[in-house]
């Protein structure tokens, strides 16, 4: 039999319930639920209730066709048998803002190194440029109740003798930025990435700087094949200075302020090269975390590393060719949004929260690994 309800006040036609006869029904008589076979139709113009309840409160066990609103999602879901699936796609979305730079690069180990390139940088907040030269990006739209990925990548580790390594790439929801590229060892061009690194000295033959990645970062400088010295590694404001004997030769380039945090911040330079004998002094990394080159004749000389969350390139070695290239800073995350809005991160993110106007900045410095996860409510 059809089942009809009716717009009107406890009217329900066709249906006999707890005894009673076809006709209308009093709210007590439904107080313990209703279960209607057959076809059902409403005919009203108003709207149809469903259950609301947050995520917690979910029929447990579920049965397939459990349909509900989900407060906590703002959706509407339905259980499948297997999973809650959620039917309405355009739920709220947050605007996000972020600056997502990748672990720096590794200034090269042996002598006459290049430094470490930053790690690539890539920046949405308030018209600010992101790396490389490239415009601001746009802010993300991103849905509520999404876990997205988010990674802080490491510094690049220095290396006695060799190449140094190229940064981890950091990234959160569609945002990768690139790591650095590692400093060139003796007679070694430097490596490519987010900003390349710098090239390794070589009598007689230059060898170039690694290239940066297009909107993350500047080259490396070059190698000097008439004086003793390693190039410095691209910064994500300027590319890393070639080798030399001038005041600035073999510097790291400088790397790019940002306000996201409510206060100007560079981050992103480039690590300085190293060399000895006629070389310019020791070669400074650049503004925004580069660590320093060595400048040392005899004996080992290990580079200064990048500062901790900031992308910077690690400095180039020295010496007799045993020293060890400066290891690259880590990287960092930080998002921007509306106070309205909160995050719960996955439990191997290490983060701090700050109010800065109307916004809530969150700041995430390290990542236990690659599949840590952030949810917008």
């Amino acid at each position: 039999m059809a089942i009809t309800i009716n717009g009107s006040a406890n009217t329900v036609a066709g249906l006999a319930v707890g005894g009673l006869p076809d006709g209308t029904v009093d709210a007590d008589s439904l107080a313990s639920g209703l279960t209607l076979d057959g076809e059902t139709t409403f005919n009203t113009t108003g709207a149809t209730q469903l259950p609301v309840g947050t995520t917690a409160q979910r029929p447990d066990p579920p049965s397939a066709g459990d349909t509900r609103f989900n407060s906590t999602t703002s959706r509407v879901e339905f259980y499948t048998g297997s999973a809650w699936k959620q039917t309405n796609t355009d739920a709220e979305k947050v605007d996000v803002d972020f600056l997502v730079i990748a672990g720096g690069g590794a200034g090269g180990g042996n002598y006459r190194a290049g430094g470490g390139g930053a790690g690539g940088y890539r920046a949405s907040w308030n018209n600010e440029t992101s790396g490389g030269g490239a415009s601001s990006e746009t802010a993300l739209k991103l849905d509520k109740g999404i876990a997205y990925t988010v990674t802080v990548g490491a510094g690049g580790g220095g290396n006695s003798g060799s190449d140094g390594s190229n940064g981890a790439n950091s990234v959160f929801a569609t945002i990768t930025s690139k790591g650095g590229g590692g400093g060139g060892a003796y007679h070694q061009y430097g490596l490519a990435g987010g900003s390349g690194g710098g090239g390794g000295g070589q009598s007689g033959t230059v060898r170039a700087g690694g290239a940066g990645e297009t909107g993350q970062g500047y080259a490396g400088g070059a190698g000097s094949s008439s004086v003793n010295g390693g190039g410095g590694g691209g910064g994500a404001g300027v590319a890393g200075y070639n080798a030399g004997t001038g005041g600035t030769d073999g510097d790291g380039g400088a790397g790019v302020a940002s306000t996201i945090t409510g206060s100007s911040v560079t981050r992103g330079g480039g690590g300085g090269g190293g060399g000895y004998d006629s070389y310019n002094n020791a070669p400074i990394g650049g503004a925004g975390g580069g660590g320093a080159g060595m400048h040392n004749y005899s004996g080992a000389a290990t580079g200064d590393a990048g500062d901790a969350n900031t992308g910077g390139g690690g400095g180039g070695s020295a010496g007799d060719g045993s020293g060890i290239g400066g290891a690259g800073g880590s990287g960092i995350v930080v998002l921007r949004l509306p106070s309205t809005h909160t995050l719960t991160f996955s439990g191997g993110v290490t983060s701090s929260t700050a109010t800065v106007g109307s916004d809530k900045v969150y700041t995430i410095t390290a990542t236990s690994s690659t599949s840590e996860t952030v949810t917008f409510n």
